[in-house]
């Protein structure tokens, strides 16, 4: 038995009836989070060189994986093999010129990535769906929203909401009836005032937050 099989027959086990309680109860809305995270602690440990810590969380990343396959296949949309023959057959796809005799061969990095899109749009094409260009520029993003929920968790946990440089008295009256679509539309009106000043949202709660960070930890570690 290789090691991914042993993985998938562990995760199977504790999603068992006589499993493990937590595990049993995840779906694939409740792992979102995990999967966020796991992937942050990932970047960390490339970011630092870590080769150790980045074996970890390689793995920590790879259980997710297996986890979602694991609950969609109880669902019976598909499984772990399905994922894995999945990528394998659109690398395939899309590498023509490494798997593909007759194809001419691409000597640049740049060649490869305007032949991968031109794929990927045909492919689209091919299944009936919109192709759209005005998000695909876009990198993918840690959200920086994570980010501060956690650090203010933190700051409640050890006592320190007094300690850091926001008011607690405009978050007590703010959560005050506070409603998602409230949130979403604050959220989303700050979003776009920030677009009009050239700030960018992302970075300025991100760099408060780590901010905070070091505030609070010079009050007590978090």
């Amino acid at each position: 038995m290789n090691e991914i099989q042993r993985l998938r027959n562990i995760v199977t086990q504790l999603r068992a009836p006589d499993g493990c309680p937590w595990d049993r109860e995840q779906t694939h809305h409740s792992l979102l989070r995990c999967l966020v995270e796991e992937v942050s602690e990932v970047l960390e440990a490339i970011d630092n060189n870590d080769f150790e810590l980045m074996e970890e969380e390689l793995g920590d990343l790879l259980l997710q994986v297996v986890m979602h396959a694991c609950i969609a296949e109880e669902a019976g949309y598909f499984d772990f093999d399905d994922v894995a023959k999945g990528i394998s057959e659109k690398l395939i796809r899309r590498h023509p010129h490494v798997f593909e005799k007759k194809e001419t061969k691409i000597n640049t990095s740049s060649e490869v990535l305007d032949r991968w899109e031109l794929i990927k749009t045909k492919e689209k094409k091919d299944k009936g769906g919109v192709v759209s260009s005005v998000f695909k520029k876009l990198p993918p993003r840690l959200p920086a929203l994570l980010y501060a929920n956690d650090v203010f968790k933190r700051a409640v946990q050890n006592g320190l909401t007094d300690k850091g440089d926001w008011s607690k008295q405009e978050v007590e009256s703010l959560s005050l009836n506070l409603t998602e679509k409230e949130v979403g539309q604050k959220l989303f009106e700050l979003v776009a005032a920030c677009r009009k000043t050239g700030i960018d949202p992302e970075s300025a709660l991100r760099k408060f937050t780590a901010g905070q960070v070091t505030l609070l930890a010079q009050e007590k570690k978090i």
